[in-house]
Order: structure tokens, then sequence, then C-alpha cells
């Protein structure tokens, strides 16, 4: 699946409870679940669910914003280290 993909499927089912809890407190859930797989990590179980959460929540903010996430990331980092331009990095980032 495609990260467009994913935010479209994400929109379907959720974007009308995100409108209506609105951008700050969808910022809100997504620190919380940043904070579950913070706790995930220190117990070593779990990890791989609170990532799949902390993706999600951070989708939905994206549809809130109107931000085509995937684009953002291809932007941000085009097979190459964003800082050094160098793949693999050499900046030690």
């Amino acid at each position: 699946m495609e990260i467009r993909e994913f935010q479209d499927m994400i929109r379907e089912i959720f974007y009308e409870n995100d409108r209506k809890r609105g951008v700050e407190a969808t910022m809100l859930w997504l620190v919380e679940e940043v904070g579950e797989l913070a706790e995930s990590l220190r117990k070593g179980k779990g990890i791989g669910e609170e990532m799949a959460d902390v993706f999600a929540w951070l989708v939905s903010l994206a549809n809130l914003l109107d931000i085509n996430l995937e684009e953002e990331v291809k932007k941000k980092y085009p097979n190459r280290c964003s800082r050094c331009h160098k793949n693999p990095c050499g900046c030690g980032v």
C-alpha cells in the first residue's frame, strides 16, 4: 500500500470524526500515541502496533490540514539525506 492509499483509507474511515474533533485535539491524540510508543519501547512489546497508531494519527492530522503526506515525504526525502544530499547519509544525522 502506498502512503497516499493509506491516507485515503484513513480519510474515508475517520475524517468526519477527525473534523469534529479538530486539529488541536487530533494533535493531542497523536502526542498521546507517541507516548504509548515510548512506553512500548521501554517494555519491549507492542511496538509495531503503537507505530501503526502513531502513523494513523499523523495521517489524520495531515487530512485535516489538507496535506498530501506522500508528496511531502517525497519532497523532503528524495532518496537521499535531506541535509547532505548523499545516499547513504554522510553527515551523521
